[in-house]
């Protein structure tokens, strides 16, 4: 499993520790991550997703899962997501159709 955020992409970063004798060695800045349950209203559904923290804040800010995602750019989305916004996508437009 990555160290990723399967909504907004962000992923570890790599930086350097500096010592006070200013002795470089490297080191690794990992994602606040954690498992969440998100309903989605379209689907009707609860969807288990490993997600951060300021990803989660910005899917509340946005108004829940599905508006994140129909706004969401698929580049950053992990496949689970994409699968899941394609899923919303289609439903959305088959209600409005209908």
């Amino acid at each position: 499993m990555s160290r990723a955020c399967e909504l907004t992409g962000k992923a570890v970063q790599y930086g350097n520790n500096v010592s006070h004798a200013n002795n470089k060695t490297r080191r690794r800045f990992l994602p606040n991550l954690s498992n969440v349950t998100l309903i989605s209203d379209a689907l009707g559904q609860r969807v288990r997703l490993r997600v951060s923290a300021a990803g989660l804040r910005s899917v509340e800010h946005r108004g829940g899962l599905d508006a994140f995602l129909l706004k969401a750019d698929e580049r950053e989305l992990s496949s689970r997501a994409r699968l899941l916004k394609r899923q919303i996508v289609k439903k959305v437009s088959a209600e409005a159709s209908a």
